[in-house]
């Protein structure tokens, strides 16, 4: 990481323009599909169109679901302060944003009860992990630890997998001019909770796979 690089330092209102820019990035795509499923069902009554646009509405309607569901806990609330989130719970949710792409998640945690801030952490590195290998592959989650010291592992296995060019200094909450647009924000994102949940991130790339570490910080 370039010592020139400067820290990202965002008002309250520019993070949660950010974070709204997100989730509607994410849930746009599906519903503008269920709006040209229902706009074809208007023009074409014949039966193969009646099956396809139906087919369409139900696909997209069921990502736009996952999206949501994932978007509340990964980037929302997810209950009170100082609460804690079911690991089981992030694995349904995880798998459920993951089910149409091209990656088999293989999801190994314990069923426990974790900070908030600590899954929400893990199911965002699920999401790098995912833009790291995009011509599919698997994603390996495990844990060590308990509860109280969980360290996550986040292997994204396939064929030639990267990291983006900023990643690790977004992770890192640097960048060349001092801000972050909404393209690199999740990443961002990603290293601000780990060091609200005193988590230190370790990623490692080689031609097989990327590896995420996050583990209590010493």
């Amino acid at each position: 990481m370039s010592d020139t690089l400067k820290t990202i330092d965002l008002a309250a209102l520019d993070l949660a323009a950010l974070l709204c820019s997100r989730v509607c990035h994410d849930a746009v795509g599906p519903i503008g599909a269920i709006v040209n499923g229902l706009e074809l069902l208007d023009e074409d009554n014949s039966p193969e169109t009646q099956e396809l646009s139906l087919e369409l509405i139900r696909k997209s309607a069921r990502q736009a679901s996952a999206r949501l569901q994932f978007a509340r806990i990964a980037f929302g609330a997810a209950g009170s302060a100082g609460s804690a989130v079911d690991l089981g719970y992030a694995q349904q949710l995880t798998t459920q944003l993951m089910a149409d792409e091209k990656v088999t998640l293989d999801w190994n945690t314990p069923r426990l009860f974790v900070e908030k801030n600590r899954v929400k952490l893990l199911m965002n590195l699920c999401v790098i992990a995912l833009a790291s290998v995009p011509l599919g592959g698997t994603i390996t989650v495990t844990m060590d630890g308990d509860a109280e010291a969980p360290q996550f592992k986040v292997v994204a296995a396939g064929p030639k997998p990267r990291l983006g060019p900023h990643v690790l200094d977004l992770l890192a909450g640097k960048s060349e001019s001092g801000a972050v647009d909404a393209h690199g924000f999740q990443v961002f994102y990603t290293g601000e909770i780990a060091r609200a949940s005193g988590m230190k991130l370790d990623v490692s790339l080689d031609d097989q796979a990327v590896t995420i570490l996050a583990a209590p910080e010493a």
